[in-house]
């Protein structure tokens, strides 16, 4: 959510970041905002000017019933009804242009980093830099869920008994490579500095607002019925609700966290839910990266982390390649994001495994996470996030990248600790 203040003062940067972001249909929201902001600040000084009447007279009418004015009393009393009346109407009228304000304010997209290409859609990502030679091998790579099988790795048909599509049983070596692909990354994090944080898998409503768009909330979450409880999709929702109406001294920032969270999403939209394999499901688990800082400091983790996730994948021998979003492709939230994509040597090609966010003072302003700096003023809080691994989507690029030409799959000797000692299965 923007600052009021940028529409007072700078209102066409904010209708040519709409469109930017191919967004024109939001562009009157822009002049609705500034009439409304009038309106409402007129009334608030009205209201204002109306409350120091009201003092005003209500400090005479002792002294008129002291003097025995009664009938100048019971006047200044209606004088002082009225305006009571009137400081009402007025402070209704003001709590309704809030709602009405912030209502719109909520769906203007933040103003997005200038490093940001502007393009429609996802398409247009602009592709920056690769690490890691990508490879096809002189075998053929089956499908991921193939592999998994001949592994008794995964049982897709219980699942979706169960749960229906877009839901996996893992079995044996598989769940285990699932769980030591997680351990792994969270102490991979740890190394890095990062304190491990599992946190709370359902939040409020209040929470889910203030991390995400209302059309982001449609497409993913799942609701509690009953309750004002949301599952999370990322436990990036639950890290930055943690901070929910904080003050935080200057000296504790930054704070750099790794959680660890199952995931739960609707994944409703144009890619749906795949009727076998793992690529897109309702539940999943990840790895992630979240840090609160000051606003300088937000470009500097920026970069920090989109590398951590690119150093875990090339620990373990997997290429990757770095995209730099589109304007079109970037949430309202979001100033800036980058996404990592794997290779996949059976595609021949590279697909998403991670996305690195800067969302700039947007989910601060709308929980109120604040900065008390050391001349005691208080400001914004930056916050960002990345994904180190999200399993099982990124057993697609590992089993890919191990396969051996016998159908065994090797293990890279990060793992091997967490597998037991195997160095394949």
């Amino acid at each position: 959510m923007l600052d009021i203040n940028l529409l007072r003062t700078d209102p066409e940067k904010v209708r040519e970041n709409i469109r930017k972001k191919f967004q024109d249909s939001k562009l009157p929201l822009v002049d609705e905002v500034i009439e409304m902001d009038r309106a409402y600040r007129e009334a608030r000084q009205r209201a204002d000017s109306l409350r120091n009447q009201r003092k005003t007279l209500s400090k005479q009418i002792g002294g008129l019933l002291a003097k025995g004015q009664k009938e100048e009393a019971e006047q200044t009393k209606a004088q002082v009804a009225a305006l009571g009346d009137e400081l009402k109407a007025l402070e209704e009228k003001e709590e309704s242009l809030q709602a009405e304000i912030r209502k719109r304010m909520l769906v203007i997209p933040n103003i997005i980093d200038p490093r940001v290409p502007i393009g429609r859609d996802d398409s247009e990502n602009v592709e920056i830099e690769r690490f890691g030679e990508p490879a096809v091998p002189d075998f053929e790579v089956p499908y991921h869920v193939d592999i998994m099988e001949r592994l008794k790795g995964i049982d897709l048909d219980a699942a979706r008994r169960t749960s229906g599509n877009g839901f996996y049983y893992l079995l044996g070596d598989i769940a285990r490579l699932h769980s030591a692909l997680l351990s792994y990354a969270r102490d991979f994090m740890i190394d890095r500095g990062f304190t491990y944080v599992i946190p709370p898998y359902m939040i409020h409503s209040d929470v889910v607002n203030g991390v995400m768009s209302f059309a982001e909330m449609e497409n993913m979450m799942y609701k509690i019925e009953g309750e004002d409880l949301y599952l999370i999709g990322t436990s990036e929702h639950s890290m930055i609700g943690r901070f929910i109406d904080t003050i935080l001294d200057e000296e504790t920032l930054p704070q750099t966290l790794t959680s660890y969270s199952p995931c739960f999403r609707k994944e409703v939209g144009a890619h749906g839910i795949e009727e076998r394999g793992v690529y897109r499901i309702h539940q999943f688990e990840k790895q992630e990266m979240i840090v609160v800082c000051k606003p300088e400091d937000s470009p500097m983790w920026f970069d920090r982390l989109w590398q951590n996730t690119v150093d875990f994948f090339r620990s373990i021998d997997i290429p990757v390649r770095t995209l730099e979003c589109c304007s079109g492709d970037l949430a309202d939230l979001k100033v800036r994001s980058l996404d990592v994509e794997a290779w996949s040597p059976r595609q021949k090609r590279y697909f998403e495994v991670g996305s690195c966010s800067n969302l700039g003072d947007a989910q601060a302003r709308r929980l109120q996470i604040r900065v008390r700096g050391g001349d005691g003023q208080k400001y914004l809080a930056h916050t960002l996030n990345n994904t180190c691994v999200a399993p099982p989507r990124m057993l697609i690029a590992f089993l890919e990248n191990n396969l051996e030409a016998d159908g065994h799959v090797r293990i890279p000797e990060p793992l091997r600790m967490y597998m037991g000692g195997k160095e394949r299965i």
